[in-house]
Order: structure tokens, then sequence, then C-alpha cells
């Protein structure tokens, strides 16, 4: 015969009720979170899991931050180098209107003073600053004006550095690019000039220009000498810089003759006159736009219209504009691209956020109906354990005397 005391009774029942209460207070507290699991007791499969997958999407949320901020850095440059694009294109137009012969010298004046105003324009677009005041176009000087005017034109003063960052996984993008790449290193219209002249000559180069990229590209030469011959002269030796002869070439004074990709036209020749053609030098938008200012106002005060010199200086111009025009338009290709990556990254990281946070939200997240519904039924069995307790330990010997 088992016999059971009343302390067993009465320590039995209340484990009991402890047990079902718990499970009543874990049921409440699961409906109130709105979790499953709120410590690793709970599941500590599903909590491992879950820690991973908190880190994975913090993760992914770092780099969709760096993404945006990417994008919006790039956006603001592209933006830049447009509005610097429309800037150049007005003072084409106005090199053009310039090149009129029969522009009086208010007209030229008037032209000059537009032209400092876009010039005034294209400093502030070098300089612009993004939301935190850096100067986008510093490189890593971005506390410091990517240009300066001192005095003699504008000058860059920031350095080389380009930022990058790290968008995703093993993914990085650059966020910057220099000044000195975008506005600096632009390749100059080719130019010439008469470097030694034989006695008495009066040779000159009346015109010259690159009809053929490829082919002065395919020569390798940066600048070359022509050293002319013949009495009257109408042969060129060409030479490169170390004076190592590379053709010689037949011509006709006061018609085009094209050497090395580079067509050009030499007015009265003697023999022993030497000329210098330069087609690998780099010059900065802004000399291009201040050489032609003062072209303008010394034209407006000497009077020379139509010269040779004044000729020259539109022409080149016009060349080194395009060259410029073609260097931002090949930059705002880049950035595109650039821009295209980032969207297709942050993309594919809102894709794996929402994949994340899905399998976080199964292991992790109730079912607000499964969990009203337990709780209902344990909240019945607390109470008829408690009903039940009650009557029992009311229980006694004495009771059945």
């Amino acid at each position: 015969m088992i016999r059971i005391s009343s302390q067993q009774i009465f320590s039995g029942g209340i484990n009991r009720l402890q047990d079902l209460s718990a499970q009543l207070n874990k049921t409440d507290e699961q409906i109130a979170t709105g979790k499953r699991v709120n410590r690793p007791s709970d599941d500590p499969v599903a909590a491992a899991r879950i820690l991973k997958l908190n880190q994975e999407v913090k993760r992914i949320e770092t780099y969709e931050r760096n993404a945006q901020l990417a994008n919006n850095r790039l956006g603001q440059e592209e933006s830049a180098v447009s509005s610097s694009l429309d800037i150049l294109q007005r003072v084409r137009e106005l090199t053009v209107q310039a090149g009129n012969g029969s522009l009086s010298a208010n007209d030229r004046l008037s032209i000059s003073s537009e032209m400092k105003e876009r010039l005034e324009q294209l400093a502030q677009m070098a300089n612009t600053q993004d939301a935190s005041g850096e100067y986008i176009f510093s490189g890593f000087q971005g506390g410091t004006p990517a240009f300066a005017n001192e005095g003699d034109g504008w000058a860059y003063q920031g350095d080389e550095g380009q930022r990058m960052l790290e968008i995703d996984d093993g993914v990085t993008v650059a966020i910057s690019d220099n000044g000195k790449g975008i506005f600096e290193r632009i390749p100059a219209a080719v130019s010439g000039a008469r470097t030694t002249a034989a006695t008495g000559s009066e040779g000159r180069i009346n015109s010259i220009s690159v009809i053929n990229r490829s082919e002065l590209q395919t020569g390798g030469l940066p600048s070359f000498k022509l050293l002319a011959s013949g009495v009257p002269a109408d042969t060129l030796t060409v030479r490169g810089i170390d004076n190592a002869v590379q053709e010689t070439v037949t011509f006709t004074p006061g018609e085009p003759v094209t050497i090395n990709g580079v067509q050009l036209t030499l007015t009265e020749p003697a023999d022993g006159d030497e000329f210098t053609i330069e087609t690998g030098e780099k010059q900065s938008v802004f000399k291009t736009i201040e050489n032609l200012i003062s072209g303008l106002d010394n034209l407006s005060k000497s009077g020379d219209a139509g010269s040779d010199a004044y000729n020259d200086l539109i022409a080149g111009s016009l060349a080194n504009l395009d060259n410029a025009q073609e260097s931002f338009i090949l930059k705002q290709t880049e950035l595109g691209g650039r821009m295209n990556s980032v969207e297709s990254t942050q993309a594919f990281l809102e894709d794996s956020a929402l994949y994340s946070k899905e399998i976080r939200s199964q292991l992790q997240d109730i079912d607000y109906a499964e969990a009203i519904s337990t709780l209902s039924f344990q909240s019945f069995v607390l109470q008829a354990a408690q009903q039940s307790f009650a009557r029992v330990s009311q229980l006694s010997l004495f009771d059945r005397l």
C-alpha cells in the first residue's frame, strides 16, 4: 500500500501549478513581443540561426548605407560634370562668334565679358561641395578647394587621390575623381611654331590641326620637327625630338600637307627653316578659356581682327574646347557605368535583406492565431488545476471519521 503524505500532495500540486503558470507566462510573453524565440532556451537551434541572420541583416544594412552614399556622391559628381559640359558648350558658341572677322571691338569685349562669367561658373562647378562641406574634386584633400585663382589663372590645389567605398563583400566602387584628371589633363590642340629661321625668312605656319588621331597615336610622337629644304623650299625632313630622321615629305608652300596625322600649311618657308610640332601636350580647360579671354581683350585694343595669330587662337581654342568636351563626356560615361554598378548592387542587397528577414521571421515570429488559442487552452488548464488543487488540499482523514 502506497502512502501519500499531505506534504507530497501540496508539493506536487504547487509544482504542477508553477509549470502551468510558466507555460502560460511564456505564451503571454510571445504574444506581447510577437516572437516565438525570446531567449536561447526557448529553442537553442533556432536561436543560433536567428543570431547569424541578425548579423547578416546588419551587414547588409551597412552595405546598403554605403551604396546609398556612393550613389549620392556619384550623382552629385555627374551633375557637376554635366553642368560643366553645358558651360563649355556656351563658351564654344561664344568662340565661334568671336571668329567672325566683322565683329567690332565692342562686340569682342562683350564676348570676353561673358566668357569671364562662364569661367567663374566653371570654377564653381570644379569646387562643388558635398553635404558635409567637402570639395568632391580635391582628391583626399576634401577640406581644400579644388581650384583657386592665384592671380595668374586658376590652378589645382588638391591631390590625385581617389576615394573608394566597399558596397558589398569584395565589391568596391570609386566615389570621387580628382579635378586634375578632369579639368587639367586635357589633350591640347596640336600646335606648331618656327623654332629656327633661315636668314631673311618670313616662313610661318598658317594653319595646323589633327585630322587623323589614330595615325598620330600610331606614330607615337609627342612632338616632331620639320626642316625645310630646297630653293624654293619644297621638301620637309621629319625628325623626332632626338633628331632621328623619320621620313622626307614633299610639299607646296601655301597648300596643306599631312604628316603623322597632322595637317598643316607652311607659308613662305625658306631653305633651313625649322618648325617644331607639339602634339602630346596637356592643357587645363581653365587655361584654354583664359587664353581666349586674353586674346579677345588684347585684340580689342590692337584692332588686329583677322590676323593670322588671332585666327590660330580661335582655331586652337575650338580644338581645345572640343577635347575638353570629349573628356567630360567620357567622364560622364564612366560615372554612368559606376552608378549602374551601384544600383545593381543595391538591388542585390535589397533582395538579400528581404530573403534573410523572411527566413528570420519564419524562425522567430509567432503565429498569433495559434498562440492565442494556446494561451486560452493554457489558461483553462491552469484554472482547472487550481480548482482541483484547492479541493484536494482540503481532504483530510478526519473528514472520513
